[in-house]
């Protein structure tokens, strides 16, 4: 007994280091599925969470048969070894650390410290999150999905618009750069936290490194070339063949998730442009933002003053620290000044309207992508546009304008 005890508290205060309780941890139903709808199951994550569980309740035996079943169904899942490794051990003598048999580097055993916490941490939690990502302000109707990446706890979460609302989907367990959150550099090991779009399937073939697909993802966006960030080739892709999962910290600053996950969202990245948003201290909110409908009533106010062609009012809504590809606010102020010197009259229309609050920026900031509209005597053209708007000298104003 006091070898099992031995090892309880070393798997969990040394190793997971995670707060538990026996109500908790019986609320966990791993007979069937644990992700919500065609997304799920995740079978695998549960039959290690269950296993590790077990083990908490001095049940090494049980844990075993669900180990080796665990291993049996994703043969590549090296964490599952580890456990399965430290369980034969328990039988013999008693562990010193988890991960403790001589075979069993240091280094790959901290990684695996790491990735049995990430993930029983989102097992001791509600299956579902309460309330949408913070970011998620409003998504436009033709995206039918966004997804949002916890970069703190290694955690992808796949929402669905549901007549505009974000209703969850399911969550997978993810890797992130070996040095963190913030990409600011090429070759820093880092991965960007920002809003994004996933763009369709890349065809070229890839090494295996790579696992059975990539996704390339939209960084540097706007506002990271605008603030000197470099880097590229940062994607959403999968594992090697012989690998399951990697540890939380170990890519170059891609997001990596395990083949069988990554081949489950493949109807949804294959169509291209889905919302991507990288999180750093992600929060959960029931209710709107109050800076939502204020932003909401600003879009429409700038519609209007540019309808109207009255210019002055019209460039009230922009930023003095304005950019865009080719320009400051001074060139567009004189462009806007000499195209409505006429004040010829033109009808503009908004649709679509989508609006994600920019994560882990210095100050209120948000991406406003929707389709434009716009008619005049001598141009009838549509297209989609992306503002950033930023709050500041107490009102929302155009940081950023341009093609989407």
């Amino acid at each position: 007994m006091n070898m099992i005890k031995t090892f309880l508290q070393i798997l969990l205060m040394a190793s997971i280091m995670v707060p538990w309780n026996v109500p908790a941890l019986d609320r966990l139903d791993y007979t069937g599925t644990l992700s919500n709808s065609s997304f799920g199951p995740n079978y695998p994550e549960s039959l290690v969470v269950k296993g590790l569980l077990q083990i908490t309740r001095g049940q090494l035996q049980q844990a075993l048969t669900t180990v080796d079943e665990l291993i049996s169904i994703a043969p590549n899942f090296k964490l599952a070894y580890l456990i399965r490794g430290d369980l034969l051990m328990a039988k013999s003598q008693q562990l010193e650390g988890f991960g403790n048999t001589p075979q069993n580097n240091s280094t790959s055993v901290e990684d695996f410290k790491a990735e049995a916490r990430m993930r029983i941490e989102r097992y001791l939690e509600s299956h579902a999150p309460q309330g949408v990502p913070e970011p998620l302000w409003q998504i436009d109707s033709s995206q039918k999905y966004a997804i949002v990446v916890d970069a703190d706890k290694s955690r992808l979460y796949l929402y669905q618009n549901i007549g505009g609302k974000p209703t969850y989907v399911a969550d997978y367990y993810v890797t992130i750069g070996r040095n963190g959150s913030e990409k600011s550099s090429e070759g820093d090991k880092r991965t960007p936290l920002g809003v994004y779009t996933a763009s369709s399937k890349l065809n070229s073939k890839l090494p295996d490194f790579y696992g059975s697909a990539a996704y390339p993802l939209s960084y540097p966006n706007e506002w990271d070339k605008q603030q000197g960030k470099k880097g590229h080739g940062i994607w959403l892709h999968g594992t090697p063949s012989n690998t399951y999962s990697r540890p939380p910290r170990a890519s170059d600053g891609c997001v990596v998730i395990s083949n069988p996950d990554l081949e489950t969202l493949g109807p949804i990245l294959q169509q291209g442009g889905t919302p991507f948003i990288i999180v750093s201290q992600l929060k959960w909110v029931t209710q709107p933002a109050p800076e939502q409908p204020q932003l909401q009533k600003a879009v429409d106010q700038w519609r209007q003053d540019w309808q109207s062609q009255d210019t002055d009012r019209y460039l009230s809504h922009y930023s003095s620290r304005f950019f865009t590809q080719t320009t400051d606010i001074n060139g567009w102020s004189r462009e806007k000044r000499r195209i409505q010197f006429d004040k010829k009259p033109v009808s503009i229309v908004l649709s679509n309207l989508s609006m994600i609050r920019y994560p882990n920026s210095q100050f209120p900031m948000a991406v406003v992508s929707f389709d434009q509209e716009y008619k005049s005597e001598f141009l009838d053209s549509r297209m989609r546009k992306r503002q950033y708007w930023i709050y500041e000298e107490q009102r929302w104003k155009i940081l950023y304008e341009g093609a989407a």
